[in-house]
């Protein structure tokens, strides 16, 4: 799930995010915290809104405040909150990263709920959400080493090589013959270089290649060539680095992982499964996040079958075909396998229905679908799919009330709420029920007239009437 800037959030959202802003602004802090939780359930991916609402914490722990929002949980009764969140970690990292939030809403130092929201957010592949909360605890433990190279691995997984070096040589001073520190150090220094691109030594040391290039399209084009060449090397070596230390550590599934990544990364499908594979061939290394990770390579290597055709070609269409046909198979299979291995797995259970309902199979996605429902998650995207299962099979009044109880739950008033007030509107039509459906059609064309057939059908409707 990459994370998300201001500019990539829908207007509805952006516009509450400004309302918790003004609320901080006035020191409003608990009505802040309230509008700024209520974007983030909407949209978790949203970083900018996650560090108002932490920089929102802090403010009102610092004045003292409270209010709306009672102090819940502190000290030893934050507990049961945190066992709770480990309990969600295992199935439902978002579900966690909430839990985290409605301890730190109460007690923004919180130690416990810092970790359970790093390994949450980390989990749901947010890692500079995971870095904010690791920076605290950091700074609150600096003896805590454990804490270090945490900080130190996400910073070098989002793009900051420097500060991730300065923290592994640290740490390497400190332990000398750890030689995982030695190779992390390795890494983080030659991904420095590559991001410096060798060029920081023009002019005062403060210009780059681009100040003496004329041409900034030119620049822009050998900075993407340089970058793959270098990110192709820099891959390689460190697959020759790791697979040197796994032939001593045959049973480092870490270094597994990472194998797998980097040949990923290379496109090399075929080693990057035989790695991942490794591990799942041992009795009990196997868990839900690395079936899914296969699956995912799985699918990307049908995909990038796919990309590889010649459009041009006499067959194309028969073999863009098949391939298709070949992955939809395998994706449906395989998650219905992970389904039941891992049966009281809710997002699991999602994944399936939706590829039932994709697959024009109605009755066993209605089945997933009810239980995926009970995700909070997912709860809306099961509602809406669900609903429209029930129009599928003509059982339209059971498709209206389940879209109707899917609006009510969805806030924000995005594209995927429009998605889901249109498909009522279309029901309430089957339904014989025009006066209704086009009501649901103006509270759409009131914020968005582009949106699918939206506007010719009020059209229609006001030149008939």
């Amino acid at each position: 799930m990459p994370e998300k800037t201001l500019s990539q959030i829908a207007r509805p959202l952006r516009d509450q995010y400004e309302k918790g802003k003004a609320a901080l602004d006035r020191r409003n802090y608990d009505y802040a915290i309230a509008i700024l939780t209520g974007v983030l359930d909407q949209d978790p991916a949203f970083f900018d809104c996650r560090q108002l609402l932490r920089v929102t914490q802090h403010k009102k722990s610092e004045g003292g405040g409270g209010g709306f929002f009672k102090k819940m949980v502190s000290g030893a009764s934050a507990s049961p909150m945190v066992a709770k969140g480990h309990v969600a970690l295992r199935n439902d990292p978002l579900e966690a990263i909430k839990i985290a939030e409605q301890i730190l809403n109460s007690n923004p130092t919180s130690t416990q709920a810092h970790k359970l929201l790093a390994d949450a957010a980390l989990a749901a592949d947010l890692p500079k959400t995971a870095i904010l909360s690791l920076e605290i605890l950091a700074r609150n433990s600096p003896k805590d080493q454990e804490f270090q190279k945490e900080l130190a691995r996400a910073y070098a997984k989002t793009g900051h090589p420097d500060k991730a070096e300065k923290i592994f040589a640290d740490l390497v001073r400190l332990n000398p013959n750890d030689s995982r520190l030695v190779e992390e150090l390795k890494d983080a220094s030659a991904r420095k270089t590559l991001a410096e691109g060798g060029y920081d030594a023009l002019a005062d040391g403060k210009g780059s290649y681009r100040d003496i290039l004329k041409d900034k399209d030119q620049a822009v084009a050998l900075e993407q060539e340089n970058r793959q060449v270098k990110d192709t090397d820099v891959a390689d070596r460190l697959l020759r680095d790791y697979e040197a230390q796994l032939a001593n550590e045959p049973n480092n599934f870490k270094l597994l992982r990472t194998i797998g990544e980097l040949y990923a990364q290379k496109k090399d499908w075929d080693r990057a499964l035989e790695s991942y594979n490794r591990i799942v061939s041992t009795e009990g290394a196997a868990d839900a996040t690395l079936q899914k990770t296969i699956a995912d390579i799985s699918i990307r290597k049908f995909d990038h079958a796919l990309s590889q055709l010649d459009p041009q070609a006499a067959d194309f269409g028969e073999q863009s075909a098949r391939l298709k046909s070949e992955r939809d198979n395998f994706m449906l299979i395989e998650c219905k396998e992970r389904a039941e291995k891992y049966p009281n797995d809710l997002l699991i259970r999602f994944e399936l229905g939706e590829l039932y309902f994709n697959a024009g199979k109605t009755s066993e996605a209605i089945q997933e679908l009810q239980k995926a429902q009970n995700n909070p998650n997912r709860r809306i995207q099961a509602l809406t799919l669900l609903g429209q299962c029930f129009a599928r099979r003509n059982m339209n009044d059971l498709a209206a009330k389940t879209l109707q109880k899917a609006i009510a739950e969805k806030v924000a008033f995005d594209d995927e709420k429009k998605e889901i007030i249109y498909a009522l509107g279309v029901v309430l039509e089957k339904m014989g029920k025009p006066e209704e459906a086009i009501e649901q059609f103006k509270l759409i064309y009131e914020v968005d007239a582009s949106f699918k057939d939206v506007s010719p059908r009020i059209d229609k409707f006001y030149a008939g009437s």
